[in-house]
């Protein structure tokens, strides 16, 4: 296993266990998250969560907000520097509510071995919650 495909593991495992310190301590200090990539409810620009604190604000106010968050991967391309992971994303409101959507994220990390950057694909218009 490569470096971007363990620390790309590492990324959803500590999102599994609402480990925030441990998710955060795996980004380089310039790090960069796009989820979804483009404009979305999340980044009206586009441009992306740039920096420590603001990808410790993005997990303050999309991970951290849902009861449990479950990346299912199907199938991963592992280049270089970076990984391609294709699967989905389960995503468990208070309240009950599942939302599900399929996802392409590509990780890349740096030559110190941290994660530099992650985007996210996927449509936001196919997420569909439903109440268990």
């Amino acid at each position: 296993m490569g470096r971007a495909l363990d620390m790309s593991q590492q990324s959803i495992e500590r999102i599994a266990e609402k480990d925030r310190d441990g998710w955060l301590a795996l980004f380089a200090d310039d790090a960069v998250i796009e989820d979804p990539v483009g404009p979305s409810m999340f980044d009206k620009s586009g441009a992306g969560h740039r920096g420590k604190d603001a990808i410790a604000n993005f997990y303050d106010t999309t991970i951290s907000m849902s009861e449990k968050v479950t990346i299912t991967i199907d199938h991963s391309i592992e280049c270089g520097d970076e990984v391609a992971r294709v699967g989905e994303i389960s995503i468990t409101l208070p309240g009950g509510q599942v939302g599900l959507v399929t996802c392409v994220n590509i990780y890349k990390v740096g030559a110190d071995g941290k994660l530099v950057s992650l985007r996210s694909f996927w449509d936001q218009d196919s997420l569909e919650f439903t109440v268990t």
